[in-house]
């Protein structure tokens, strides 16, 4: 299974291009497993709380609708929904039994694996993602409700994504920002038609505040506790380090024992409406 060949940016991230749009996760979960990628299991609690709180702060039995951007092949879905952990997902897609698997095989292997791990509490899940054969793999697997591979920083959504975001009552990121930014949440939110809470993991790399900014002007409070991180994975190299640790100094962040001690931290910015 070839992992893909990460390449280095002008500006010192390094990027995984070739692991994003496969046609199922296999070569994802094998490229980022030695550098210990694990922001989506920081935010499986995370999102399960939220989706609970959004339900209890409107006093309504009605399923919490998520909308997760840059879904990727549905792992946060998979983490909120299903009675899973990030290791157990690491394991199944690295399993030398699944290396042999067509795509087709592996879509039918997943839809049981998946299916006898469904909670009672799953509510839907729409995935927006610019990498078309990642979300299409996530829906065939039935991990999303509804899938969408538009980029909404190039074109506007289309009829059928306005009509899913107008449902949707939080919207969650666990990577992504920085790809995305102030236009995609702006188109989202003037989609919505139910109160919208946001959750997003940021890198302390990337300024947060021009999305805060966005949101604010549709009425949502954004907060954070910046002594509060979340670890997301080891640097590929020491340049990429050095390249974090500057970002993260220029932002106003200590990188020290967080940074300097070997991997990327992230933020957990939360967004409401200011009337909750």
């Amino acid at each position: 299974m070839s992992s893909g060949r990460p390449s280095i940016t002008t500006h010192g991230k390094t990027r995984f291009d070739g692991i994003y749009n496969q046609p199922d996760p296999r070569a994802y979960f094998h490229r980022l497993a030695p550098l210990e990628y694990e922001i989506p299991h920081h935010g499986q609690e995370v999102f399960r709380r939220a989706r609970a709180d959004r339900a209890a702060a409107y006093g309504t039995d009605d399923p919490v609708t998520v909308l997760d951007l840059c879904c990727s092949y549905g792992i946060n879905a998979a983490l909120l929904n299903y009675d899973l952990t990030l290791a157990e997902l690491y394991e199944h897609y690295t399993d030398p039994e699944a290396e042999p698997l067509t795509t087709a095989e592996l879509i039918a292997v997943d839809k049981e694996f998946y299916a006898s791990r469904r909670r009672p509490d799953a509510t839907p899940v729409i995935g927006l993602d610019s990498a078309d054969q990642a979300v299409r793999y996530a829906l065939d697997v039935g991990l999303l409700d509804e899938a969408y591979a538009e980029n909404l920083e190039q074109t506007p959504p289309g009829p059928d994504l306005r009509r899913a975001v107008g449902r949707a009552g939080l919207i969650t990121v666990t990577g992504g920002i920085g790809y995305i930014t102030k236009t995609t949440f702006e188109a989202l939110l003037e989609c919505a038609e139910v109160p919208v809470w946001v959750y997003a993991f940021v890198l302390r790399t990337v300024p947060y505040h021009p999305v805060a900014a966005a949101l604010s002007a549709f009425g949502l409070e954004t907060e954070t506790d910046p002594a509060r991180t979340y670890p997301q994975r080891m640097f590929s190299d020491p340049a990429e380090q050095r390249y974090a640790i500057e970002q993260v100094g220029l932002a106003g962040h200590d990188p020290i024992g967080l940074e300097t001690a070997g991997r990327y931290h992230t933020q957990l910015y939360r967004s409401r409406p200011r009337t909750v």
